[in-house]
């Protein structure tokens, strides 16, 4: 068979007038052989087809090439130079595949370029200088490599440029100044790098952008001012930088502002109050120095003083403060003291963690306490049930609502559940992973408090009748999801594999923002493991082929899982649906109806006739689900990792954002 289909491309050289040819999502599964058409060819489209090998240098002799896209492969090795020959290639997507080596300066030798697709391969180098030449260029898709070097001052010279993603890599030095120059820009990405230094005044003159990410970079020095004057923006984070100073109160006047994210910083001051800063959560601001401004931030409130005031303060502090340190240190002792005599005595010998130990915003909790926070666990505060226990909806002496999860102890799992969610959770420091405030815990009650989250569950948003999310909310949630994940299998010390994903676990705040929650049969995978064998099994219709029958767990097991769930979210069907029994499933059904019957079976209410963005929103869908199909291949090495399923979703939302 393999034979027939590698014969099928050295045929097209006898296909004389042959201009077009699309054989995506076919799975051809061979090496692409030396000749690859004819002269005629204008447009190839071999998109995941399951291409091995490398790119044959003969590629170089399609010289009527406008259009070359061979994403999402299994291509290894460089980029061949023969590209350069193409003079009249206009788009060029190798992304998805496993090349590497430099990207070179071959490729500025193509002046009619517009699209540079080479995003989730393994290139590495510079950026080419070069590309600042290419003034055609409307896209640049670089993410998610290894690439090396400073940003190309020159850059500045892309009028035309839309979208720049240069994320995922380790590039250094400063934001250039002139990129302020990118005035047709509507999408920036170039967070988890290594940019130094400070956030140029000029970024201020992209007014037609829309989302900006500079997250987990080394940025330094203030938040410009000139940012207010970048109408057009909806997305705007910044968090896990050096960002210092004050947020700039005339942010206010970003009306479009949909999601900011300032944490992780060591930003001061009062957080604006009036425009789109009335729809932000408290998520966006915490880990910062010292913010000030509304309760519902969560911070203290501002104080204004006057410098007289101030000068005393500092003389009392002065006089005080040796006196102040000398207590503190006495009062430390005592506390180490009383508390190792304190666990002496009443050390839970089931309990393998101490929960107070993850606990960052209050102490332990008392039993008695939680009794009335939520009206002694009263039928009428039940807000869900699970395997291990119930959660119960309550308030706190202070006002802050709760979600207080009661582990039901005639369970010997629970003992073992209540024991995996403290240790994973206490690691875990996370925007879109459920809050854990504190815990409750003693021989006969076991209780972990987290966050209250006043929409509830991605599953009650699907299944009930009163509730509706639309096409831009559901692809929100599972991006929020997709970096949970992407946190848990690549941002933490030790990976960790959640093993339950399903929409009951995905909890909703009143922003909207998903969360991440349950992880009590999560498993940590240490240094010398990649994957790990377990006899609990989670929810069936989600499970891992390899999960379900050998017990064997990875982080690519969850890849799957989301995968499904991806699928479930947009068909609003799930995978334990009755229709689907012998060889149908829920994968396969979906699978089946691609790329051009998927109206019929998504969500019947998510596209309708009359909308005026149904072609676009559509093609949106079969990207979506394409993903969702690559999450799901049989072998857990075929699968994407999270971090290209989460780049390639926030690159479906870019251009949903246009309808």
């Amino acid at each position: 068979m393999s034979d027939t289909r590698s014969s099928f491309f050295s045929s097209l050289s006898n296909c004389r007038e042959l201009q077009f040819l699309d054989v995506s999502l076919n799975p051809l599964n061979v090496v692409l052989p030396v000749s690859v058409g004819n002269v005629s060819l204008v447009k190839l489209m071999v998109v995941e087809c399951g291409l091995k090998g490398e790119i044959p240098k003969g590629i170089g002799n399609l010289s009527s090439l406008i259009d070359l896209d061979l994403s999402g492969n299994g291509l290894v090795g460089s980029i061949p130079t023969t590209i350069s020959n193409l003079r009249l290639l206009q788009s060029l997507k190798l992304s998805g595949n496993k090349l590497s080596g430099f990207i070179g300066d071959n490729l500025c030798k193509l002046q009619n370029l517009g699209y540079i697709h080479l995003d989730q391969n393994q290139l590495s180098g510079s950026l080419p200088n070069c590309f600042g030449n290419l003034t055609s260029l409307r896209e640049i898709f670089l993410g998610t490599n290894k690439l090396h070097s400073n940003i190309p001052a020159n850059l500045g010279n892309l009028k035309n440029l839309l979208n720049l993603d240069l994320s995922s890599n380790n590039l250094t030095g400063s934001l250039p100044r002139e990129i302020g120059s990118l005035k047709a820009m509507i999408q920036m990405d170039l967070s988890m790098n290594k940019l130094s230094n400070g956030i140029p005044e000029e970024i201020g003159s992209l007014q037609n952008l829309i989302h900006l990410s500079l997250r987990d970079n080394k940025l330094q020095g203030s938040i410009p001012s000139s940012m207010s004057s970048m109408s057009a923006l909806e997305y705007l984070d910044l968090s896990h930088n050096n960002v210092s100073g004050l947020i700039p109160k005339s942010l206010e006047k970003l009306l479009n502002l949909k999601y900011f994210n300032v944490s992780f910083n060591n930003l001061v001051g009062e957080i604006p109050s009036s425009g789109p800063f009335k729809n932000l959560s408290s998520q966006s601001f915490i880990s910062n120095e010292a913010l000030c401004g509304s309760s519902r931030f969560r911070v203290p409130p501002c104080h204004s003083g006057t410098s007289k005031h101030r000068s005393k303060r500092k003389k009392v502090l002065v006089l005080i403060l040796p006196v102040g340190i000398a207590l503190v240190l006495v009062s430390i002792a005592f506390a180490f003291v009383w508390i190792k005599y304190i666990r002496g005595k009443s050390t839970d010998p089931q309990l393998g963690v101490d929960p107070s130990s993850f606990v960052s915003t209050r102490g332990r909790i008392s039993y008695y306490e939680l009794l009335q926070a939520t009206d002694s666990l009263n039928e009428s505060n039940l807000i869900g049930s699970g395997s291990f226990g119930s959660v119960y909806k309550g308030i706190l002496r202070d006002g802050t609502f709760i979600a207080a999860k009661v582990f039901n102890l005639q369970l010997q799992a629970a003992f073992r559940s209540f024991d995996t969610e403290c240790e994973v959770l206490r690691n875990l420091r996370h925007r879109d992973l459920t809050k854990v405030i504190t815990s409750c815990s003693n021989l006969d009650f076991k209780a972990l408090v987290l966050e209250y989250m006043s929409n509830g569950s991605l599953d009650k948003w699907l299944y009930s009748h009163n509730y509706f999310l639309d096409i831009k909310h559901r692809l929100s949630i599972m991006i929020d999801v997709a970096c949970a994940l992407e946190y848990l299998h690549h941002g933490c010390s030790l990976p960790v594999i959640h093993c339950d994903l399903k929409p009951s676990n995905i909890l909703l705040d009143e922003d909207m923002l998903a969360h991440l929650s349950d992880f009590g049969i999560s498993k940590m995978i240490s240094e010398d493991e990649s994957a790990l064998y377990t006899k609990t099994l989670a929810t069936l219709g989600y499970i891992a082929p390899e999960y379900g029958l050998e017990g064997m767990v990875s982080t690519k097991c969850d890849v799957y899982s989301y995968g499904i769930m991806l699928m479930e979210t947009f068909t609003r069907t799930k995978p334990s649906n009755e229709m689907f029994d012998g060889d149908l499933s829920l994968k396969q059904w979906v699978s089946n109806s691609l790329p051009h019957a998927v109206m019929e079976v998504i969500d019947p209410n998510l596209i309708t006739p009359q909308d005026n963005h149904s072609v676009k929103k559509i093609d949106c869908v079969v990207s979506i689900m394409k993903i969702a199909i690559n999450c799901c291949v049989e072998s857990p090495k075929g699968r994407i990792d999270m971090k290209d399923v989460a780049a390639r979703l926030k690159t479906i939302k870019i251009q949903l954002l246009e309808c």
